[in-house]
């Protein structure tokens, strides 16, 4: 029985030994690439974080640096001002001024600038305005020997009559204005255009003695004396008030002819640039000019504000 039992166990033991050296080496193989995988994974992840981590120090850094550079000259200019720092930006009363006219003179302020053409729609029709060219003729007189002129001479007188507190004088200057307009459609536009601008300032830009100086005036106000009036009540330097005016009014002009001939935008700025001198030249003209230096040199502009009254077929109220 030992015998059989020994040699039993000996005829089997090869048997398992054979077996179990087989299988070793597939299973040390299989490992091996389990682990190299393993190994390269965790490589992969290492080098991600670093790389990950160094930007992160980089992007801390420069905030830092560029935090520090931010904030030191704040400090200093503000408990001590450089020399060459403190004449940038504008003073407290200029940023207000610039912003009011900005605001008043522009075409979205409500006074229905829009709606009017001063007789530019006839003339159109009647064929003295056929392009650009003939445009820039038309307006350049207007600006500076009718209208536009005579606007910006009872604008002037206006806010001076204010700014002095002549009440009588500004009451004239007013019936004055309202009796120079030549046709009944002009009158239409420019006291609409004037009501709906002081009615405006006085609801949102309302200031001292604007009422008053509003009250004095018996007439109708029309635009320039209530441009005038609101740019005085306000303290706004006489000068950039007019200029800012004369390139509304100018603007406005553009605007209709752009829709009448027809012009591109840009052909309307190229001549909104050419009338830049003549708007300078016609302001200077305005500020050193009295009340008996009124006088309009364009008749068939009045006739073509006359004509418009009867005209067939219309766009724009004048």
């Amino acid at each position: 029985m030992k015998a059989a039992a020994k040699g039993m166990s000996m005829a089997t033991t090869p048997v398992v030994t054979n077996t179990a050296m087989s299988t070793l080496p597939t299973i040390t193989c299989s490992m091996r690439r389990t682990i190299m995988r393993m190994v390269v994974r965790t490589t992969t992840v290492i080098i991600i974080i670093i790389i990950i981590i160094i930007m992160m120090m980089s992007i801390a850094i420069t905030s830092i640096t560029t935090t520090q550079t931010a904030v030191i000259p704040m400090l200093m200019t503000t408990n001590r001002p450089e020399p060459a720092e403190a004449g940038i930006g504008l003073a407290g009363g200029e940023a207000a001024a610039l912003y009011r006219l900005m605001t008043w003179l522009s075409p979205a302020f409500p006074v229905g600038a829009f709606s009017y053409s001063s007789g530019l729609e006839w003339a159109v029709e009647a064929g003295d305005i056929v392009d650009a060219a003939s445009f820039g003729d038309w307006l350049t007189a207007m600006l500076a020997d009718g209208s536009g002129f005579c606007d910006g001479v009872f604008l002037c007188h206006a806010y001076r009559a204010v700014e002095a507190g002549e009440d009588r004088t500004l009451r004239d200057v007013a019936e004055l204005a309202a009796a120079f307009v030549p046709s009944r459609e002009r009158q239409l536009e420019t006291s609409t255009q004037g009501r709906a601008f002081i009615e405006t300032a006085r609801a949102a830009w309302s200031c001292d003695g604007l009422d008053q100086a509003i009250a004095c005036c018996e007439a109708p106000i029309v635009y320039p004396v209530a441009v005038g009036i609101v740019g005085a009540a306000h303290a706004i330097p006489l000068a950039p008030t007019l200029h800012a005016f004369l390139h509304a009014v100018v603007s406005n002009w553009i605007s209709a002819g752009s829709r009448l001939i027809p012009l591109g935008q840009t052909d309307c700025q190229r001549l909104l640039a050419m009338l830049e001198p003549v708007v300078a030249a016609t302001a200077d003209r305005a500020l050193a000019a009295t009340l008996d230096d009124l006088g309009s040199a364009t008749f068939r502009a009045d006739l073509a504000s006359l004509r418009h009254e009867t005209q067939y077929t219309r766009l724009f109220r004048s």
